[in-house]
């Protein structure tokens, strides 16, 4: 299984309304006045406008007060983009869910559910790369929201104890994390739900430990990667690059199954291979590959 993805951001395009409690939704979050919603109104019927477009050129609703709104009519969350509570850039799955850049995401969600995820044994996936900065945490971070987008309870834990990046990704703390549960300075309860109405939990990496390739190749690894696959549809790893350190290796092993990504003009083949290879003799599973475009 083979998926091509582009990484690049895009630029929010404008929302169309659905009903006409679009307004009354924004109304009653305090996001527009009743007289606003009037004059939108009024505005949209006499231009042959939607509510949403009428709202942008009257400069009475911003892109965001729109997104909201539609996450309110069809419960399906968009998470905020920057700032307190909100995601970074890299996650436009979560702020930006109507992207083109994130419809080969949902492919490969649907590749990965009918060829692996079917089969209940099946709880937790590896994301791996040959070396840094080739997309893995990206991949990760996107990969666990569209999952938790369609209602499925899911956990991306941040499993690099070298270079972690979920917690910037989705403005946590980093204080306690993996690192810590994997010492027994801190309960399961760790994980983060992202939003309320939103079936996303993040386990952080945490403080960087001076032995993160001892500390995952003790037995309590595993007991709490089992904890985790009984209380989660579905678990994903972040790990460290496959060619530069055995931690990706223990991780796909106890995963059991792994997705590799590469970029393009960027991954050697050699590298490529020889990151599959390390994989696939350690007795793990690639379920897919992913070309990152950008």
């Amino acid at each position: 299984m083979n998926t091509i993805v582009n990484q690049a951001n895009d630029v929010a395009v404008p929302t169309r309304d659905r009903s006409r409690a679009f307004g009354s939704i924004l109304v009653e979050h305090g996001r527009l006045t009743p007289a606003d919603a009037e004059e939108i109104q009024r505005y949209a019927g006499t231009h042959g406008l939607r509510f949403g477009e009428a709202a942008l050129k009257l400069k009475l609703l911003t892109q965001q007060d729109i997104d909201f709104a539609v996450a309110q009519q069809f419960n399906y969350p968009i998470l905020p983009r920057g700032g307190q509570g909100g995601v970074a850039d890299d996650v436009v799955a979560a702020y930006h869910p109507q992207s083109e850049s994130i419809e080969p995401l949902r492919a490969l969600r649907s590749q990965l559910t009918l060829r692996w995820f079917n089969d209940a044994s099946h709880k937790a996936v590896a994301i791996t790369s040959p070396g840094r900065r080739e997309g893995r945490s990206w991949l990760a971070a996107n990969l666990a929201a569209v999952f938790a987008q369609i209602g499925e309870r899911t956990l991306l834990i941040d499993a690099d104890m070298r270079h972690p990046r979920q917690h910037e990704l989705f403005n946590l703390s980093n204080a306690v994390g993996l690192s810590a549960l994997l010492t027994g300075r801190a309960g399961k309860e760790t994980a983060c739900r992202i939003h309320p109405h939103l079936r996303l939990f993040v386990l952080p990496a945490g403080a960087l430990p001076p032995n993160p390739q001892e500390l995952l190749a003790r037995p309590v690894f595993d007991v709490i990667l089992d904890h985790f696959a009984a209380q989660f549809s579905l678990v994903i790893l972040d790990t460290p690059a496959v060619c530069e350190t055995a931690d990706a290796q223990i991780l796909a092993a106890n995963a059991g199954s792994a997705v590799m990504i590469a970029r393009r003009n960027c991954t050697p083949q050699t590298k490529l291979a020889s990151a599959m290879e390390m994989l696939t003799d350690t007795g793990v599973n690639v379920i897919g590959s992913v070309i990152n475009e950008h």
